[in-house]
């Protein structure tokens, strides 16, 4: 690769890090539910890249990345189900208790 490429690249690295963080902040937290299930859909088509990577017929080096990133992605997805899972059990109404609103117990 070219010098020129490389810092192109770190440039469009530095600036998507900058905008991805700029975005984020920004969410109200009742759209955090929402957002984290988008992301994780996202998460889920970089799995099947990375399996794809990994399975292909290629050098050493490459099928170790492409084994890394399935594991990173299967990581980052159940994750982040997970973390959507607690968050909508948050919302659910708890059953009412009789004895606290002053039936007879």
């Amino acid at each position: 690769m070219s010098a020129e490429t490389i810092v192109f690249l770190s440039f469009v690295l530095i600036l998507s890090i900058f905008l991805g963080f700029e975005v984020i902040s920004k969410v109200p937290s009742t759209l955090h539910t929402p957002l984290m299930s988008g992301s994780n859909a996202i998460s889920g088509i970089t799995l099947v890249g990375s399996l794809i990577s990994a399975g292909a017929k290629n050098p050493t080096l490459a099928t170790a990345l492409g084994v890394a990133a399935v594991i990173f992605a299967t990581i980052n997805v159940v994750g982040g189900y997970w973390v959507t899972h607690r968050m909508l059990v948050m919302f659910k109404k708890k059953p009412e208790d009789k004895t606290k609103s002053g039936g007879k117990a």
